[in-house]
């Protein structure tokens, strides 16, 4: 049986992209392939029946990239695939924060959105494809989905913005790594990183990224026409109008207790008002339905706290009374652990996070192994979101995507201001763990991060910090809010967290839950959260100036040294032996920076480093005809004496250069273990030194006469 897929096919700003569909996974809702140029991903949806049991949308994203895709074996003992790197969950995450607000009001049926890399051309990384190829499998599919989109990512190479630059370039010399997803009527989801790009360069960037993403809607809308399913019929809840009336006479009861000021002390006083909402319109219920109407109580007790809030936003005072563009109070506790390398304690309002930096050698760099070439990451983030953070208990496990999320974003944000590798060769870690959590959690993390590199002594090139912005829209009423708090993300119709220095941006996200936002819009808020950027940044430098000008006493020290490229195999030794035991007599870690001799002594004794690293030169020294050495004798010949003139280095003293004048026995003249003075009086071809101590008598005489 012949299966000729449906395809569309357009070249959309300079690269060829095509679609596929009806030939893999037909049983599937919806899959469709997508390849841009040599790189192609491959993406199914599907869908459950709907339950009445949930109040969620129980929609999971995945995204897994094949090592075939790239010709590749997997590495480690199991040569497969195992759990999702962090890329793989980035990527779903992406995918997810686009599509999820898509969906129609009230549908409640699991959706699965899962994606793979069929090839990978080494050029067009397959992230961004998967996010096209999984928008066009979810809009054939026939899901209530509101409408097409597409994703596109934009560069800034050679002082001009790129799309879709190659991988390569884009990691080693680009700017700018924004991806953008998005409809024909705007924009949805933004991630940055950024070397300081200005506000009116980065909206530049979104336009072109706009421009982009029509095209791509536009061919998914033409696959759509010749594949498409049509859409689903689905019952959403039934909205009882009575109860919600009922539930609606609270308001002005609730609008005072959410002015109270504290989130635990707000959250309690809007549960008493919630309580006694569910008392009240309980009476007289019977018994059978008593579970679903306090179900339905409690959710439209909920939706009027959404509105309640964002009332109070639009009237111009925010539930804990701040302005629009106001910031919390920041408070910061320099050297919070001084055992750390470098450790503050940040807190702004009730977001609260204790941040560390730790520096490590070169053998501490993550190896990134993927699709992509392999390569070594010598700065990472991690961040923690402990339960008790926000006083809640819950099951303990590893990181999960929001955390890998947000240390992601506020990695991006601190990678731009680093030192160079030849200046700062230490490896840097960063931990943020939140200990309070009320917003804006992984902008403190940037705050914090940045503050403990510097107390650990990291040169870094500018301070940055990090904002969070939102927005509540209403007709005609537009409120841009600096520094939100949870309730504000959560009730608000955008989220757009901002890092930077004073020069400009460094990370960006966005997620937005309107239809689109304009370019004045962003203008203005991108202003709004340079002034709010600012601000935090003149704090942050009240408490830590500038980077401590050393680093701290607990952490390695290093030192420097070239040998000759050729002696690199000597100074490992067999099975590196020889390398062993040098950094377990000195108590250093040695690492070998390159084929050209270039060799790093990291300890934590200065002295030590030192006097490895004067180790390491006689070792990998190549003895010179004159130079004078004072050697140890190693072993006794009757031809005569073998002295250790370098670690590892021995020369011959014939019987005759011993001394003046007739020698009957060698141990006439010298004895094991004896020190002596020699000097070296050839060198031959394959290295051999022979080396005199009666040559250097000769002339200590001569010199003397």
């Amino acid at each position: 049986m012949t299966m000729n897929p449906i395809r569309v096919e357009r070249t959309i700003a300079g690269k060829r992209i095509v679609l596929e569909t009806g030939q893999v996974a037909r049983q599937a809702h919806g899959s469709v392939i997508c390849h841009m140029e040599g790189s192609s991903c491959f993406a199914a949806v599907t869908t459950g029946a709907g339950r009445d049991d949930i109040d969620f949308f129980p929609l999971v994203v995945d995204y897994r990239e094949k090592t075939e895709a790239a010709g590749k074996i997997p590495g480690g003992f199991f040569k497969r695939e195992g759990r999702p790197t962090t890329k793989e969950i980035l990527t779903m995450r992406l995918t997810d924060r686009s599509i999820r607000p898509m969906f129609a009001e009230g549908f409640r049926q699991e959706v699965q959105v899962m994606s793979h890399t069929l090839g990978y051309d080494g050029v067009h990384n397959t992230d961004v494809i998967s996010m096209i190829a999984s928008f066009a499998a979810i809009r054939i599919s026939g899901l209530p989905f509101e409408c097409a989109m597409g994703a596109a990512r934009i560069g800034h190479l050679d002082g001009k913005l790129v799309a879709f630059p190659a991988d390569e370039r884009l990691r080693g010399e680009s700017r700018l790594n924004l991806v953008v997803a998005g409809h024909m009527n705007g924009l949805s989801m933004v991630e940055a990183e950024a070397l300081e790009l200005t506000e009116s360069e980065m909206i530049d960037a979104l336009e072109m990224a706009d421009h982009i993403i029509r095209e791509i809607c536009e061919m998914i809308d033409e696959l759509f026409a010749k594949a498409g399913k049509p859409i689903m019929e689905f019952k959403a809840p039934a909205v009882d109008e009575a109860m919600k009336a009922r539930v609606w006479e609270y308001k002005s009861k609730l609008m005072s207790a959410i002015r109270t000021e504290g989130k635990h002390t707000r959250d309690a006083a809007c549960s008493e008002v919630r309580n006694e909402c569910v008392e009240q319109l309980t009476r007289g219920v019977a018994e059978d339905d008593l579970k679903s109407t306090v179900k339905a109580i409690k959710e439209f007790f909920h939706d009027l706290k959404g509105e309640v809030e964002r009332d109070c936003i639009l009237s111009g005072k925010r539930v804990d009374g701040r302005g629009h563009d106001e910031i919390r109070d920041i408070s910061i506790v320099p050297n919070f652990v001084e055992r750390q390398h470098g450790c503050v304690l940040f807190t702004r309002g009730e977001t609260q996070a204790i941040a560390s930096c730790t520096l490590g050698t070169p053998d501490d760099e993550q190896i990134i192994d993927g699709l992509e070439t392999e390569y070594k990451k010598r700065f990472y983030l991690h961040y923690t979101f402990p339960p008790y953070s926000v006083g809640e208990t819950r099951r303990i496990m590893g990181p999960g995507r929001r955390e890998i999320g947000h240390g992601m974003l506020a990695e991006r944000a601190l990678q731009a201001v680093l030192p160079a590798k030849e200046r700062f060769p230490y490896t840097i870690r960063i931990g943020s763990q939140i200990t309070e959590s009320n917003g804006s959690s992984s902008m403190a993390s940037v705050c914090g991060g940045c503050l403990a590199m510097m107390l650990a002594g990291v040169p870094i090139s500018q301070p940055v910090a990090g904002i969070a912005m939102g927005l509540v829209q209403e007709g005609n009423q537009t409120a841009i809010l600096s520094d939100i708090l949870g309730s504000e993300d959560h009730n608000g119709d955008m989220d757009f967290k901002v890092a930077g220095s004073g020069l400009g941006i460094t990370a960006l996200q966005m997620d937005i839950k309107i239809k689109g936002v304009s370019r004045g819009l962003l203008e203005n808020a991108l202003a709004q959260a340079n002034a709010g950027r600012k601000h935090i940044l003149r704090k942050m430098l009240e408490a830590v100036p500038r980077p401590n000008a050393d680093i701290s006493n607990y952490a390695p020290r290093f030192e420097s040294i070239k040998i000759p490229g050729e002696k690199i195999g000597f100074l490992i030794g067999p099975g590196g032996k020889t390398i062993k035991a040098l950094q377990a007599d000195y108590g250093v870690r040695i690492s070998i920076m390159d084929d050209d001799g270039n060799v790093q002594v990291f300890g934590n004794e200065s002295e030590k480093v030192k006097a490895c690293v004067a180790a390491i030169q006689g070792m990998c020294e190549t003895p010179k005809i004159g130079t004078k050495y004072r050697g140890k004798v190693k072993s006794i010949r009757d031809f005569g004496a073998f002295i250790e003139i370098l670690p590892g280095v021995e020369g011959l003293c014939h019987i005759s250069e011993l001394a003046d004048g007739y020698v009957d026995k060698v141990t006439d003249v010298v004895q094991m273990d004896e020190e002596v003075d020699v000097v070296v009086i050839n060198v031959d071809d394959r290295g051999k030194v022979k080396v005199s101590i009666k040559a250097l008598q000769q002339q200590t005489t001569g010199s003397a006469n």
